[in-house]
């Protein structure tokens, strides 16, 4: 019996995933994000209400459900008090209902001014972060010299490192980027007035779920980015700073890799991208400009348009190979109603001509590929809605079953819409 579920996006991201974990979370006691910061944009519309989360759990809409924030994950204090003050005016209780790892490291607003900087300094050559400070609080984590949210247990400690970590990024920031310095006594009043608030929220999290799943209890792991901006397997450099694939959920919680019962991937029907970086089947036509626009495809955290382009299957199946995917969710079908025609990438066509199947690693290679579609046609019908597979147009039917042969993994769920009700389910994974 499945008890434990790890969601995590295929692509590049923004695949949707705040409202799967939504829709299985009716039958789970804990949601427990893994990795990333508040970089990450879950958006969840409930009776037509839109709520976006970045660093609480998408499982926190439901009363039942306890929300975990494990020691993967990198915490701006002032964004999560912000989120769960945002939580209660909408009504959401959160009192004893979100936790943190000690072992989180902070990200804080000298993180913001270097990540902000190098993007600045890079001009042209610029990876498009959101400038939220992941990379440089990543590095610090790296580097042994980041504040962790066990250290606000003595602020007298902090102080101490804090001016030494201040040291270390003002000569970087002054000498070598040319900004403005960073306040040490500002960053220490952010770190002072939001540690009594953080220190509540500890708890151990590897001990609690590890109970917990002893006794029966179901878990939902949910990721942040996509699969392709893994810093190891992914598009780099043009990816995230920690590990998005469904192995970090062991490694970011701190369970073994037998407590994960099952991989559950949620990718588009049609593939998008933030930022700079290769993109294969990207758009940049009026087809490109519907997806946009009838996807409402602009960054939930950024606000930055996203590029659109076809349903890349080849980027899909490497992602569905790197993560071991049990079954997958296609998120936003409706986006696709009323094209006439549509298309899936089924290869790449490298510059002298030789046609590969599957997803290179060097970014040089990426950079000069060509898409080899198949062409289907489109429906001309709206699915907005629709509940039931066999109610579907029978060429968006026809165009669901195409894409898993070329993945090779079952689609289990469907979203037709943006509504929680607009789901197909053929099967749950927890109750496979």
């Amino acid at each position: 019996m499945v008890r434990s579920v790890v969601v995590l996006g295929a692509q590049w991201g923004d695949e949707g995933k705040g409202k799967i974990v939504d829709l299985l979370t009716s039958q789970v006691q804990y949601v427990v994000r893994y990795q990333g910061g508040h970089n990450a944009g879950h958006t969840i519309v409930v009776d037509k209400k839109k709520i976006t989360l970045h660093l609480v759990p998408s499982g926190i809409l439901h009363n039942h459900v306890t929300a975990i924030i494990a020691s993967g994950v990198v915490i701006s204090p002032t964004s999560l008090i912000k989120e769960i003050e945002m939580l209660k005016k909408a009504g959401v209780s959160t009192c004893k209902r979100i936790f943190i790892s000690a072992s989180c490291p902070l990200v804080l607003s000298y993180h913001v001014a270097m990540d902000l900087a190098r993007e600045n300094y890079r001009a042209s050559k610029t990876i498009g972060t959101t400038g939220c400070g992941i990379g440089p609080a990543y590095e610090d984590k790296i580097a042994r010299r980041a504040l962790r949210v066990s250290d606000l247990y003595n602020i007298k400690n902090i102080e101490n490192k804090l001016q030494d970590i201040i040291n270390y990024y003002n000569f970087q920031l002054v000498h070598y980027y040319k900004v403005k310095p960073i306040n040490y006594h500002v960053v220490l009043d952010e770190v002072v007035s939001t540690s009594d608030i953080l220190i509540d929220m500890i708890v151990n999290v590897p001990e609690l779920l590890d109970d917990a799943i002893k006794r029966g209890d179901s878990v939902i792991f949910e990721g942040a980015q996509g699969s392709l901006l893994d810093v190891d397997h992914g598009t780099y450099p043009y990816v995230t700073s920690t590990h998005t694939i469904a192995g970090s959920a062991s490694v970011g919680v701190g369970i073994g890799i037998g407590c994960i019962d099952y991989v559950l991937g949620v990718v588009k029907a049609y593939s998008t991208r933030v930022g700079f970086g290769p993109f294969p089947t990207e758009l940049s036509n009026d087809i490109g400009n519907w997806l946009c626009m009838n996807g409402n495809e602009i960054g939930s955290t950024t606000g930055r348009r996203r590029r659109t382009g076809w349903f890349d299957a080849v980027a899909v199946r490497y992602s569905a190979k790197i993560n071991s995917f049990f079954s997958c969710c296609l998120t936003k079908l409706d986006v696709l109603d009323g094209l006439e025609e549509i298309k899936i990438c089924i290869a790449y066509r490298k510059k002298n001509g030789k046609i590969i199947y599957n997803f290179p690693c060097a970014l040089e290679e990426l950079e000069n590929l060509e898409p080899v579609y198949e062409i289907l046609p489109g429906w001309q019908k709206s699915t907005v809605g629709i509940t039931a597979f066999h109610q579907l147009p029978k060429e968006s039917q026809h165009y669901i079953r195409r894409i898993e042969e070329i993945i090779e993994v079952p689609i289990n769920i469907i979203s037709t819409g943006s509504e929680r009700s607009a789901i197909i389910v053929l099967c749950n994974p927890f109750n496979s």
